[in-house]
């Protein structure tokens, strides 16, 4: 391999381990539950996860503070070039580091205040500490992620909460806020949010914030020098209609801006709707089976071309819940549309929006939700309460060679849209992901993970089609 592990970094995130596991000894243990049945039961439910951390109070709940600390050492090889004889920025090691510190204060049980900085950093590799520059996620000197103001009670009713913040919806296919990335997503947003008992509405308009180290990061709601406009607005229906299915959604979303060139040069500005829906079906209520379909159709204009696209995702799986390491077993298909002619004043690429990319299409992160097929089979297993492990096997091919094969941020090209590309094979090749998880205790979390990508032919027509490797270890600290 090219990179290594440096010493600094080995021993930055052996220290980063060390904490975490002083923390787990120390740390106010949960309760121990109650003696459980051991009548033998048909079927048991699912393994339920280790109990999440909950912030510390004062004045009987009123006041809370929240603090995370993460850090996770990466070690890349070829995951953007696919070339192993250019040792590029890409190609190294480093240590991400990100630190959070949040306040909130509920004066009634209808109003609260909540306030959450992030400082983000990126130690060793030779990459420039710049966030984006060479896929960079550089450093953010302490900055505000969240600031908002809620009214109203989000388990029932109408509320609203007004500020930054995250958006979140169904699997985070098109929106989440991307906490794998070192500074994740946030935004500047208005949210209506009305709970009823079978079901959920949405409506938020909001514009996404831009991080720059140095600066206040600002959204286009704020920062006038940005003469993008970029707003995002959308309506989301969370159900509980279907009685074998835990999600029944739906949502209608919209996205302007004044146009970005990212998919050719601009011809106007961009604004379009994605319509879509999510069904997710209940194993405890299906024999053990589930299964996922989510569809999402899109129509309006991206840079001034006339806009009609497609994405969908197919997931089935069967759970075996009475074995105690709770194992399943999936095979699942993602398609996103790509554009057929790009001459002709039409745009076929489906717009991937803000989503969680990194959870759905491969772990190295080569692709996006547009101009891909992608089959899987998906297994995990629950050895213990607290171990969780995942193998995956992912197959890629361009749904259209007359588009390009796009990253997981759905705009930059893995290699250029030329005539070898388009008489290339449409096959981009394998990827193995093998990812442990383990909650040491409500506070301490750690994961860890290699990937594996073999390179196909459609990288052997049009350059370099070396193998890549990528791996990583992570400490999570939540208080």
């Amino acid at each position: 391999m090219k990179s290594h592990l440096t010493p600094r970094l080995a021993t930055l995130f052996a220290a980063a381990l060390f904490a975490g596991n002083a923390i787990a000894e120390t740390a106010v243990k949960s309760k121990p539950s109650k003696s459980a049945d051991k009548s033998v039961k048909p079927v048991e439910k699912p393994a339920a996860p280790p109990p999440g951390y909950a912030p510390i109070t004062f004045f009987d709940g009123k006041l809370t503070l929240d603090i995370q600390e993460k850090m996770r050492a990466e070690i890349r090889e070829n995951n953007f070039d696919f070339n192993s004889a250019v040792n590029g920025p890409q190609d190294a090691s480093w240590l991400l580091q990100r630190f959070r510190f949040g306040i909130g204060y509920t004066p009634e049980p209808w109003l609260k205040f909540y306030v959450q900085g992030q400082d983000v950093r990126e130690i060793g590799g030779s990459r420039p500490n710049e966030i984006g520059t060479f896929a960079a996620e550089g450093d953010d000197v302490f900055d505000i992620l969240k600031a908002y103001v809620q009214i109203g009670d989000t388990k029932k009713g109408l509320s609203l909460t007004l500020g930054r913040q995250f958006l979140a919806y169904g699997d985070q296919r098109l929106v989440g806020p991307l906490e794998w990335l070192n500074q994740a997503r946030t935004f500047d947003a208005l949210k209506f949010h009305y709970a009823a008992q079978t079901w959920a509405l949405d409506f938020f308009i909001s514009s996404p914030v831009n991080f720059k180290d140095h600066k206040w990061n600002k959204s286009n709601f704020l920062d006038q020098e940005d003469k993008l406009n970029d707003y995002f607005s959308g309506l989301y229906l969370a159900t509980k209609w279907v009685p074998f299915n835990t999600t029944t959604d739906f949502y209608l979303f919209h996205k302007r801006n004044d146009g970005t060139s990212d998919f050719g040069p601009r011809l106007g500005k961009t604004n379009f709707i994605t319509l879509g829906t999510l069904w997710k079906g209940d194993p405890l209520k299906l024999g053990g089976w589930d299964y996922t379909t989510e569809m999402a159709f899109q129509t309006g204009d991206v840079d001034g071309r006339d806009l009609t696209a497609f994405a969908g995702h197919w997931n089935v799986g069967y759970n075996w819940l009475s074995h105690p390491w709770k194992p399943r077993l999936g095979l699942q298909y993602n398609y996103g549309s790509g554009d057929q002619n790009p001459a002709d004043g039409k745009i076929e690429t489906f717009q991937n929006l803000y989503p969680t990319n990194h959870l759905f299409y491969g772990f190295m992160d080569t692709t996006g939700w547009l101009n891909m097929h992608n089959p899987q089979i998906n297994l995990t297993v629950t050895p213990t309460k607290k171990l969780k492990v995942m193998l995956d096997y992912h197959l890629y091919w361009n749904a259209t060679n007359d588009d390009a094969w796009r990253r997981v941020n759905g705009v930059t090209a893995v290699r250029p849209l030329n005539a070898a590309a388009r008489n290339a094979p449409s096959f981009r090749g394998h990827e193995i992901d093998l990812t442990a998880i383990y909650k040491v205790n409500p506070h301490v979390g750690l994961q860890g993970g290699y990937s594996l990508f073999i390179a196909g032919d459609y990288l052997a027509k049009t350059g370099a089609s070396d193998n890549a490797h990528f791996a990583y270890m992570q400490v999570q600290i939540d208080f």
